[in-house]
């Protein structure tokens, strides 16, 4: 599948999202595996930062009241879930929302201090394109961060290929690591983030086969893959 193609469908499959209000609940199923990053990252109060697959804004508007000296860009696929982000964002004057594509980030080089995607990356239709222009947009010396739950070492979160509506590619935290090597990035690293959240005691969803899959799940923790520019 061509790329533009691929764009397409992952932009129509997240503008369902973002009208059936999914977006709102990003927040509370990603905020246990993304504080832990943050504290990483270390934002100064005057820092340019890019939030790449921002969906709803939620994680752009805390890393907005975390540098309000500095300019923080959300970033999505999605035209309905950027709507929405501007939509709770108005009381922040540091904070812009722009419509793209990771493989073609619509901003100027050397930019920013630090970019992170958290839970966005494997729907990228060209994972390596992205990590490439997240290199771009970043000025000399600035990090990104990648943040997933969906990656080859987790053997807990396989069967969500499946159940999705658009193409995902579930990769090893290696591969994810060499992108960031190919695209520039030096101290590159892996690490992962268990998720403490509580969990019922029946799960009745669909993600995993029942509570005790979402517990080895949540104890394999997220993967987060972060790299410096030269």
């Amino acid at each position: 599948m061509a790329r533009e193609d691929a764009g397409r469908e992952l932009r129509e499959e997240f503008n369902k999202w973002a009208e059936a209000g999914r977006g709102e609940g990003m927040e509370q199923d990603h905020l246990p595996i993304t504080l832990p990053v943050l504290e990483k990252m270390k934002v100064g109060s005057e820092e340019n930062l890019l939030d790449v697959g921002c969906g709803s804004g939620w994680l752009s508007r805390r890393l907005a009241k975390m540098a309000p000296g500095g300019r923080v860009v959300g970033m999505d696929i999605s035209d309905e879930m950027i709507r929405a982000a501007r939509r709770a964002s108005t009381e922040q004057e540091n904070l812009l929302f722009v419509t793209g594509e990771a493989s073609e980030i619509p901003w100027e080089p050397n930019f920013f201090h630090q970019a992170i995607s958290v839970e966005s990356a494997y729907y990228w239709p060209e994972p390596a394109a992205g990590i490439h222009e997240m290199f771009r947009v970043l000025r000399p010396g600035g990090a990104a961060w990648v943040v997933i739950n969906y990656y080859r070492d987790n053997p807990h979160c396989h069967q969500w290929g499946a159940l999705l509506a658009v193409k995902t590619h579930l990769l090893l935290a290696e591969e994810w690591m060499q992108m960031f090597r190919e695209a520039g990035f030096g101290e590159v690293r892996e690490e992962r983030v268990a998720d403490a959240s509580a969990t019922p005691e029946k799960y009745t969803g669909r993600w995993f086969r029942d509570a005790e899959q979402l517990k080895a799940f949540k104890r394999e923790g997220a993967l987060v893959v972060a790299g410096r520019k030269k």
